[in-house]
């Protein structure tokens, strides 16, 4: 295995122990090792947003980072998010609005607006079009992803009253 690079990390919360080359990509490991095919790959130069995980409570996008850089990390991807039911309720703001179209980008923007809706539990339509504005959609025109995100901000702030 010369040439090959072992790693340790947590992927959504269970321990994944690999040997990897040392130039896969993150997308790449988690599509190919580990099977969580929700990381999208898109535009391969980390401007589209389709392959945003979480690393240790950050979103970065993983097509950017090499698997072996996840060293010891925290990994959350769109299906560890989905099944933990951490974004159940927005999931659920997107299918009403018809915010996820042809689903391309839709786990990219789920993981990026759950980061918002984290930092801020009221923002507004402009703050919430400034924090999607790294994530490419070609279907919706983006009215209906920021319909999706502010009622789930409203209706979560209202769930905290």
């Amino acid at each position: 295995m010369t040439g090959f690079v072992p790693v340790s990390l947590l992927v959504n919360g269970e321990p994944v122990d690999a040997v990897v080359p040392p130039r896969l990509n993150l997308a790449d490991f988690l599509r190919e090792n580990l099977k969580l095919t929700g990381t999208h790959v898109g535009c391969e130069h980390g401007a589209c947003g389709a392959c945003t995980v979480r690393i240790d409570s950050e979103i970065v996008r993983s097509c950017l980072m090499l698997a072996v850089q996840a060293q010891g990390t925290s990994v959350e991807t769109i299906e560890g998010l989905s099944d933990s039911g951490e974004i159940a309720d927005l999931q659920a703001a997107f299918r009403e609005r018809n915010a996820l179209q042809c689903g391309y980008c839709t786990p990219g923007m789920l993981i990026t607006a759950q980061d918002l809706l984290k930092q801020s539990s009221t923002p507004d339509r402009q703050a919430i079009r400034e924090h999607l504005s790294g994530n490419y959609c070609r279907c919706t025109g983006y009215q209906a992803i920021v319909d999706a995100v502010e009622a789930t901000a409203r209706a979560r702030a209202e769930r905290s009253r």
